[in-house]
């Protein structure tokens, strides 16, 4: 396996669930003490200090997993940044091209290195991780919402163009996901809206109809059922884990 932002956050989750289930695994992060503090916590494992959206540094990650894996069978594209939180004609260029760059071009980047082994060994899986977000729309984060779109489109295509290939192409779609990250994008909102954190947090979870946020485990157990001869058929499909956002504001 190789998951992108393995760092922290979800992609940490992933890869230690991956790593105790017995899997090789290579993760990737900008974040060095992330990474170093991943391979110390999963002896076996190996980090890589890459930027997901930049060409040169996907394919030394790409290169690092052959190296370590003999090859890539599921490739999880888990990387993301929130963007910023403000009006749409408030979004400079950069914040925009910057969100495109590390939210949807780095998950192009990394396919695009793996598609040509998995075509050659007649299978694979890759899992593009979007957010609930995408399905309901989330006022002030224009570029997130728009690229984790575009990540569900993206994911619908390659599904059609691999799958006669033996290669799966599902994206996942949670909720606010337990953690340093949630809690930031929360503040923000909440400045933003001129409101107390607490207060847009409750009413984040008003909107979800479990009324509960996920858990990086909730994840990582969804990408090991598709990785497991149970999901061998399922391809093309937007899965959320979210516990059903109904709406965001």
């Amino acid at each position: 396996m190789l998951v992108t932002a393995g760092g922290g956050g979800a992609g940490r989750g992933i890869a230690t669930h991956f790593h105790a289930a017995g899997a090789k695994v290579l993760a990737c992060d900008v974040d060095t003490a992330g990474i170093r503090s991943l391979e110390a916590e999963c002896p076996g494992l190996l980090g890589i200090v890459a930027d997901a959206g930049d060409e040169a540094s996907v394919q030394r990650a790409f290169d690092a997993a052959v190296g370590h894996m003999g090859g890539v069978d599921v490739l999880v594209n888990n990387v993301g940044i929130a963007g910023p939180t403000a009006a749409a004609e408030d979004v400079t260029l950069d914040q925009w091209n910057e969100s495109l760059r590390v939210n949807l071009t780095s998950h192009f980047l990394f396919a695009r290195a793996v598609i040509p082994a998995m075509k050659a060994q007649g299978s694979g899986l890759i899992v593009n991780i979007s957010s609930g977000s995408a399905k309901v729309g989330l006022p002030l984060r224009l570029p997130y919402v728009v690229t984790k779109g575009a990540v569900l489109s993206m994911s619908m295509n390659l599904a059609r163009e691999l799958g006669p290939f033996g290669i799966r192409v599902n994206a996942i779609l949670p909720g606010a996901i337990k953690g340093a990250r949630v809690d930031r994008v929360i503040k923000a909102k909440a400045e933003a809206l001129g409101i107390d954190p607490a207060d847009y947090e409750r009413s984040l979870l008003r909107y979800i109809s479990m009324r509960t946020m996920v858990d990086p485990e909730d994840v990582a157990a969804m990408i090991s059922f598709l990785a497991s001869p149970a999901g061998s058929r399922i391809s093309g499909q937007s899965i959320g884990v979210d516990g059903n956002i109904e709406w965001e504001e």
